[in-house]
C-alpha cells in the first residue's frame, strides 16, 4: 500500500473494494455471472479535505459505499475506487 503512487485531492478517497461473496450463508457457490458487485472496501488512501470540510475517513477504515458509486481504475493489477467521501455510507 504505502508503494502506490496515487494521492486523491480535495474530498477523494481511494478505496480497494473487497472481494465478492464466494458461496451464500447455506453454502451454494455463487458463479461469476450472478456476483454482485461489492458494496464494502477499505480505504487505501486519502486526500487532504475540503476548506471547510475535514476529511472522516482515515487509510485502512473498511467502509460500506452505494453500488455504482466512484470510478475503476487498475494499478499494478489490483482495482481500485476513487469516490468523494460523501459517497460512503458508513464505516464498519
Amino acid at each position: 500500500m504505502s508503494k502506490l503512487k496515487i494521492r486523491p485531492l480535495a474530498d477523494r478517497v481511494l478505496v480497494e473494494p473487497l472481494e465478492a461473496e464466494q458461496k451464500t450463508a447455506g453454502g451454494i457457490i455463487i458463479p461469476d455471472t450472478a456476483k454482485e458487485k461489492p458494496q464494502q472496501g477499505v480505504v487505501v488512501a486519502v486526500g487532504p479535505g475540503k476548506k471547510d470540510e475535514p476529511m472522516t475517513v482515515k487509510a485502512g477504515d473498511k467502509v460500506l459505499y452505494g453500488k455504482y458509486s466512484g470510478s475503476e481504475l487498475n494499478v499494478g493489477g489490483t482495482n481500485y475506487l476513487i469516490m468523494r467521501e460523501s459517497d460512503i455510507f458508513a464505516i464498519l
